[in-house]
């Protein structure tokens, strides 16, 4: 660029530019800092004592592992074995709402009226079913009376005898039917009774009075499409969900403490455990479905609330966990990562290790280091472009 530009200039003025510039550089000679060249071993770096290059690379202590997952996000929900979706067996019209939201409920407690033909025709069946049973038995009686003076054919018990016996089996499939449906027949109206079958809290409520109900809408395998008419559950004990990744998951194990915090509550840990690890893994994600326990005696979690979640080991249990280093003592090369280990003052290794997933700058390191030892966390470029100089 300083020539093309010289040779626009007249030929004496050139010259002359060209003499000032030479007088200037030996007027002020560039001085280059004499540093003392690093010994490089096939892995090792190995720096004089008080070489200025230090100064550009810092080293930090890995630390074991205490925490197998830390911050893990999740999903609350209601405790399936706590838990029953309440849909009516029979079609009608809902006359009145006998129970509200948040509302304590025992076994058997009311939770809507229903108008229903279907429980009016079950009840019907069942006081007929009790008539014809009466009248098959006296018919029955009478017959045997009659066969012991001689009256009557023996034939003609048989068949009384018969039709009593069917008389019996109708009046018990009748009666199943109402029970079925939380009835008996001495039941005075056509009003059907949905109870709550368990004991627990009100939690959810789908029908309003007035409301034409239909029994073919209890589709359990279908809950996206028709929602329960209530749910009832216990709000004391909720089910956690959590994605897991794959490189975590051989620190988990069923019964481990879990804590659960949410941003809705504020400086409040909730304690749980995990419950249930899945059995297949999510080939899009790479993770596991992992089910916990959360322990929520004061009811201020709420089902379908997210949560944040750390999966608690102690140092002992961790240690064979690996150790945790900053994600910036890792670089890759090729598929393999590696960082430097500070052997002793001024002399580092270059070591491949196995690492899992990075959380909060932090990366677990699996293999290759040790707890306790030093890992470069600043300058580990430079160590790498020592070891292997660019071509």
């Amino acid at each position: 660029m300083t020539f093309a530009c010289a040779s626009a200039l007249p030929r004496w003025l050139a010259l002359l530019t060209l003499a000032g510039l030479l007088g200037c550089e030996k007027e002020k000679p560039v001085k280059v800092a004499d540093l003392p060249e690093p010994k490089v071993t096939g892995e090792m770096v190995a720096f004089v004592p008080n070489a200025p290059q230090l100064a550009s690379i810092a080293v930090q202590v890995a630390q074991a592992r205490t925490m197998a997952v830390t911050h893990v996000t999740g999903r609350l929900y209601w405790n399936d074995e706590t838990t029953v979706r309440v849909f009516t067996p029979v079609a009608g019209r809902v006359t009145a709402i006998r129970a509200d939201l948040g509302q304590p409920l025992s076994a058997g407690s009311p939770l809507a009226e229903i108008d229903s033909p279907d429980f009016a025709q079950a009840l019907a069946n069942a006081r007929t079913a009790v008539g014809n049973l009466a009248a098959a038995d006296k018919t029955f009686s009478r017959s045997k009376e009659l066969l012991a003076h001689g009256a009557a054919a023996a034939k003609d018990v048989e068949a009384a005898e018969a039709a009593y016996v069917a008389a019996v089996a109708e009046r018990d499939r009748a009666e199943s039917v109402l029970a079925n449906y939380g009835g008996n027949d001495t039941s005075s109206n056509a009003i059907y009774i949905l109870r709550s079958p368990i004991a627990g809290v009100l939690v959810e409520k789908n029908i309003n009075p007035g409301q034409e109900l239909r029994a073919d809408l209890m589709l359990a395998n279908a809950p996206n499409l028709f929602a329960p008419n209530f749910v009832v559950s216990d709000p004391a004990r909720l089910w956690l969900q959590l994605d897991v990744a794959e490189s975590d998951l051989s620190s988990l194990k069923k019964g481990q403490h879990l804590q659960i915090s949410s941003p809705a509550l504020p400086g409040k840990v909730f304690d749980g455990m995990v419950d249930n690890l899945g059995a297949t893994m999510d080939p899009a994600t790479r993770t596991i479905k992992v089910r916990g326990i959360v322990n929520n005696p004061d009811k201020l979690l709420k089902a379908e609330m997210y949560v944040m979640v750390d999966v608690v080991e102690d140092s002992a249990a961790a240690a064979p966990l690996g150790v945790e280093v900053s994600s910036k003592a890792l670089f890759m090369k090729g598929d393999d990562s590696y960082l430097f280990i500070e052997e002793s003052p001024g002399s580092f290794h270059r070591a491949r290790v196995k690492v899992g997933v990075e959380k909060d700058n932090k990366v677990p390191v699996l293999e290759g280091v040790h707890a306790g030892q030093k890992v470069v966390t600043e300058g580990a470029l430079l160590l790498q472009a020592l070891v292997e100089p660019a071509s």
